[in-house]
């Protein structure tokens, strides 16, 4: 193992087998948010220039894999570039952008919760490894709110359209065992075998021909970071209307006092 680099809440090694781990360590929750997305981008675009990295095994420390945007202000993140190159006031999408346009193959290890925000996050990777504990939920709706995160791009091409329309109209949970019947996880293992699992769908790639893996990557998926960012336009602008309702202000205070929200369209 080789110690790559530290990008902000993200530590990456590389593995002998040319496997790199890269690990969000903001435990138990790995909040979601602009400086989370921009050391993944850093730590990927990063490893796409390494020869010594030939796939990568996305996961995170604690209890979940991220359980999406800390609404109640727990978290402490640091500071975040205020603008993009152009001048242009920096978002999370933005960083998005760049995190799609990475190269190089991915495989998720989910334990706990994939939640909003932390939905998108594992439906970025090529592939997800999944505990029976894992529940996974497009929660949007039921805080008066538009999903994100190009979920609009990507989750319909795992689940299918009409099942993504259903997780995102109910914001339901999905527990692993079902989120490997309808293909949001590939692969279901005990908790404690996550992971391990995880490294060895990696390492099986990562033993492929390197050119030849990133050329049917980019056949099969190579519009993703285009497709992510048609999909974050609208979603951002739907986002910014719906923050102005008084829906949303009762899906967050319901969301923080446990109880089921009382929407009344407005």
């Amino acid at each position: 193992m080789t110690e790559f680099g530290t990008f902000g809440d993200v530590q990456v090694t590389i593995e002998s087998d040319r496997v790199a781990i890269a690990e969000i360590c903001r435990p138990p929750n790995n909040f979601f948010d602009l400086n989370l997305i921009e050391s993944l981008s850093q730590a990927f675009g990063a490893l796409d220039d390494d020869p010594a990295c030939r796939s990568i095994v996305l996961c995170s420390e604690g209890k979940h894999f991220c359980a999406g945007a800390d609404f109640a202000g727990r978290s402490s993140p640091q500071e975040s570039p205020a603008v993009n190159a152009d001048g242009s006031p920096r978002h999370l999408y933005d960083a998005g952008v760049e995190l799609f346009s990475t190269r190089t193959p991915v495989v998720a290890a989910i334990q706990g919760a994939a939640v909003g925000g932390g939905l998108g996050v594992a439906c970025f990777p090529d592939f997800r490894v999944a505990a029976p504990e894992a529940r996974f939920a497009a929660n949007f709706a039921r805080l008066g709110f538009h999903h994100g995160f190009g979920l609009s791009a990507t989750l319909p091409k795992i689940v299918g359209h009409q099942k993504a329309l259903e997780l995102l109209y109910t914001g339901r949970r999905v527990k692993g065992e079902e989120a490997l019947a309808i293909g949001l996880a590939d692969r279901l293992v005990p908790l404690a075998d996550v992971r391990e699992s995880a490294h060895a769908l990696a390492a099986e790639i990562a033993a492929s021909a390197p050119l030849a893996v990133v050329a049917i990557r980019q056949t099969m998926r190579g519009d993703m970071a285009a497709a992510y960012q048609a999909a974050t336009d609208r979603e951002k602008a739907q986002q910014d209307w719906l923050r102005q309702t008084e829906d949303w202000r009762e899906g967050v205070a319901a969301m923080a006092e446990r109880r089921l929200p009382n929407f009344k369209g407005c």
